[in-house]
């Protein structure tokens, strides 16, 4: 497929100023030539212009104008994916960019799969397979934080030290493949000492990268944090007071709210996504149940519980019922409306954070965003740990190839059969080799090029 010539539209569908539609391919330039007219003297039909070059002109579909375009002449192989590549420039609108997109495919593209650009680039080695993940969670980053972290990842760091513990661990095999050649000699025990002090040099290595998965996974996907508690206790009022705009109805009226919320948030620089749930009582009005019962099954997979309480009523019997019920969750307990006058007594809770807030006049917010930065994220985010953060992917890998590295050690301080420690350890540095694209499967790269958008 790689000898075709693919076509998309690359920039988000909608109204706007320009849309872009990308080619990419060996007759990328001939079929811009069959379709775009230059204007003035400056500018070139796209097959005569030189590399990195801008012309304008026109694009025509039966001789008749569909649109005044900026035309991109980019020669391989210093594209994005190491093939021709012409980028055509017209007016925002869903209108003129599918027109385009259209001219474009009846002169010989076709339309591009999602993330197609992108693999292009990997299976041409412009990228490897980690540094193709990181587009995607560029393109996807809610955060400063998780944007620093895939442009790292995309400059390269994590495929350094990917490539650098496998490159060790096809050293080691090497060396216990030779002995297997020559059965009559055996390890002698500096060598097989130095082998074994490799492997857990391997091992410790794999051990430091895996201890950044879940620091990835926040960036990437950011943490759900459901707010719960009674009617008019003050939720709503406190997910318009983090979001720093009003997105949920605020009303006296208890049940105002009758369905889940879902909004994100940047907190001290981490993607937090902020549940608003209907109040948590017994009702008998059928659509405010039902909005109850979604909200209990919100909490099943929340990963950090707000409850909050209203500082100016007493506790409830519902209120001491769910602070049991939600031991064993990580949680944080919210008094609100601490500028009325107090009538709530907690009871105290070990290891649980307590922050008094008003979400009338924001007191004690800022408090409450430490927490739950600290909560989810304790000490400092440093620049260095943004650099190598794993994603779920590189995680599994990981483990399996630990895994063998464990047995590979195992057979060798045993003194079992050379081969069975040569079989654990070639599984191993496959399963390394497969985070970067060194040993990859078709049904691994459609699974990850399929999440990409299309037109990257």
């Amino acid at each position: 497929m790689l000898d075709d010539t693919i076509a998309a539209i690359s920039t988000p569908l909608g109204e706007g100023g320009l849309a872009v539609i990308r080619l990419s391919g060996p007759q990328a330039l001939t079929i811009a030539d069959k379709c775009f007219e230059p204007v003035g003297a400056s500018s070139r039909t796209p097959s005569q212009a030189p590399s990195h070059t801008v012309h304008y002109g026109k694009i025509l579909r039966e001789q008749k104008v569909v649109d005044e375009v900026l035309l991109t002449v980019l020669r391989a192989p210093r594209t994005f994916t190491r093939e021709d590549t012409v980028e055509i420039s017209c007016h925002g609108g869903l209108l003129p960019a599918k027109l385009v997109l259209d001219t474009v495919l009846e002169n010989g593209a076709r339309l591009a799969w999602p993330g197609e650009f992108t693999k292009r680039a990997f299976l041409n080695g412009r990228i490897d397979l980690t540094q193709a993940e990181a587009v995607a969670d560029l393109i996807h980053s809610r955060t400063e934080l998780a944007l620093t972290a895939a442009t790292e990842q995309l400059a390269g760091k994590l495929s350094l030290r990917i490539n650098q513990l496998r490159d060790n661990l096809v050293k080691i095999l090497a060396h216990i493949e030779a002995h297997i050649d020559f059965p009559d000699e055996d390890i002698a025990p500096d060598t097989k000492a130095a082998l074994l002090q490799q492997l857990e040099d391997a091992r410790a290595f794999m051990d430091e990268l895996l201890r950044t998965a879940t620091e990835g996974q926040i960036l990437r996907r950011g943490i759900r944090a459901a707010i719960i508690g009674r009617p008019n206790a003050g939720k709503s009022s406190l997910l318009n007071q983090l979001l720093g705009h009003d997105r949920a109805i605020v009303s006296p009226i208890a049940g105002t709210t009758r369905d889940t919320i879902e909004e994100t948030a940047n907190i001290r620089g981490l993607p937090i996504v902020f549940i608003d749930t209907a109040g948590l009582r017994e009702s008998t009005d059928s659509i405010e149940a039902e909005g109850i019962r979604r909200s209990r099954q919100t909490l099943v997979h929340a990963d950090l519980i707000l409850q909050i309480f209203d500082a100016s009523e007493a506790i409830s019997a519902e209120d001491e019922a769910y602070l049991a019920q939600f031991a064993q969750k990580k949680r944080i307990l919210i008094r609100n409306k601490i500028d009325l006058p107090h009538r709530l007594i907690l009871p105290a809770v070990p290891g649980v954070s307590v922050i008094d807030v008003s979400c009338m006049t924001g007191q004690g917010l800022e408090t409450l965003k430490d927490t739950v930065k600290e909560l989810i994220w304790a000490g400092e985010i440093r620049a260095e740990m943004l650099q190598v953060m794993i994603n779920s992917r590189h995680q599994d890998a990981l483990q399996r190839a630990r895994t063998s590295v464990e047995r590979t050690i195992e057979a060798l301080r045993a003194d079992l059969a050379l081969e069975l420690a040569a079989l654990d350890l070639r599984i191993a540095t496959n399963a390394v080799g497969e985070i970067v694209g060194k040993t990859s499967t078709e049904d691994l790269l459609d699974s990850i090029f399929s999440q990409f958008c299309l037109g990257k």
